[in-house]
């Protein structure tokens, strides 16, 4: 982020798994008070709580799920808030209508929907018109980890994941390139192409 506002580095998409882990967010107890899982549980799964700077309550990432963190100077002609979140939305939307699913937005609440179940979170942080943090996209995520926690403290909607909807295999790899694709549309941007992989997570990262 120090690097793009600087403009040492330009406009990038980080594309990644992580490994499982819990994350709250900034406002009050950050969601703390939506973790169902005790301290032993989440200690026999391996699964840690991060603190972040993002907005939003708590939710869970793991390995399956796309998380993508956009690094955006929005200036000049950018500088709107509600419309980062929407464009984000967007993107998922898009993405999840290359696989034939019709998912949405609903009133009140961030996100990408299929029905009544979220299939992607929006958790972001704009510091002088600088994103980070930003989306998590349930691909082929094991939905089973979600019951650890209240995703985003919502407690009468669901979540879901795009493989579990499309009723067949989906791999990151396969969405990583609708994702980058849709994200182009929206964001009126082309990309080039940097990867790394270790054992414990890969990422791609797109400079714009």
């Amino acid at each position: 982020v120090e690097d793009r506002r600087a403009g040492r580095v330009p406009d990038v998409l980080l594309l990644l798994q992580h490994p499982s882990v819990i994350t709250v967010g900034v406002k009050g107890d950050g969601g703390r008070s939506h973790i169902v899982a005790d301290a032993s549980r989440l200690a026999a799964l391996d699964i840690d709580i991060s603190e972040t700077g993002r907005g939003g309550d708590v939710t869970y990432h793991g390995p399956g799920q796309m998380v993508g963190y956009p690094i955006l100077d929005l200036r000049p002609d950018r500088c709107d808030v509600h419309r980062y979140v929407r464009d984000l939305e967007e993107v998922m939307i898009r993405v999840c209508a290359d696989y034939g699913i019709a998912a949405r937005r609903l009133t009140g609440l961030t996100g990408a929907w299929i029905d009544d179940d979220k299939v992607g979170a929006i958790g972001v942080r704009i510091s002088r018109w600088i994103t980070s943090h930003g989306f998590a996209f349930n691909v082929n995520t094991n939905l089973d980890d979600f019951n650890l926690i209240v995703p985003c403290g919502i407690s009468d909607r669901g979540v879901t994941s795009l493989e579990r909807v499309v009723g067949r295999d989906v791999s990151i790899a396969e969405v990583e390139e609708a994702m980058v694709r849709r994200f182009c549309d929206v964001f009126e941007r082309e990309m080039n192409l940097r990867t790394s992989t270790s054992t414990s997570q890969s990422s791609t990262f797109r400079s714009l």
